[in-house]
């Protein structure tokens, strides 16, 4: 067992909250490689006359992030020369889904391998999905692929967000169905009663009245 400990290279998942803060899933193996995957959701926008619609970006989606990983003990064993179980290893993986009693839900994990340390990858467990292909002459499993999915979460604003929250810059907005100036006023500014210099902005007289498509000027903040 002492060998296989130190095969066993840093882990590339970092446990960041919970009863296991701090602790590192240690691997055999580093993957071959892992994909990531980042989407948008925009809203379209019919105005009568135009070929196509406006398309009014809504939110960015969370990141995923997929990737393969290999756990073999088909050569190691315990005191009584016995394989060790592989699924020893794999459940320190697995495990991550389960529900910390501390947090009600499963713990807030760090992507660590191959990503930029200015910008983590901040997640949780998602998905996993293991296959046991080779077994000793007990029946214990010693080798196995797992397939994992992790999905970003978000604990505070990146750099980017930041600097995109500043209301001292002019924007432009195209107003969509369910609007209100107070709506994205909120939106804009973070305070429903600042209204009034959109509506100046853009000769609005009556703020009930914003029909669908309008392209608004949102003005900085004095």
């Amino acid at each position: 067992m002492a060998e296989l400990k130190r095969k066993l290279r840093r882990g590339f998942i970092k446990i960041c909250g919970g009863q296991k803060k701090n602790e590192q899933i240690e691997i055999l193996y580093y993957p071959t490689e892992y994909s990531f995957e980042k989407s948008n959701s925009f809203s379209e926008i019919s105005i009568p006359g135009l070929e196509s619609p406006y398309l009014q970006y809504v939110k960015g989606n969370a990141s995923t992030l997929t990737l393969e990983v290999f756990y073999d003990t088909y050569e190691e064993y315990d005191d009584k020369r016995h394989n060790i179980d592989v699924r020893k290893f794999t459940n320190q993986l697995s495990g991550l889904m389960n529900l910390d009693p501390t947090l009600h839900a499963p713990p807030p994990l760090l992507f660590i391998w191959g990503m930029y340390s200015e910008e983590p990858f901040k997640c949780v467990l998602e998905k996993v999905s293991k296959k046991f292909t080779l077994f000793d002459s007990r029946g214990i499993p010693v080798r196995a692929r797992l397939n994992i999915t992790l999905k970003e979460i978000k604990l505070e604003l990146n750099a980017r967000e930041k600097s995109l929250q500043s209301a001292d810059i002019t924007k432009h907005y195209i107003a969509k169905q369910g609007d209100s100036l107070w709506s994205i006023a909120f939106k804009e500014y973070g305070d429903s009663g600042l209204w009034r210099p959109i509506a100046d902005a853009n000769n609005i007289y009556d703020p009930k009245k914003l029909k669908s498509g309008t392209e608004l000027i949102i003005p900085p903040l004095e």
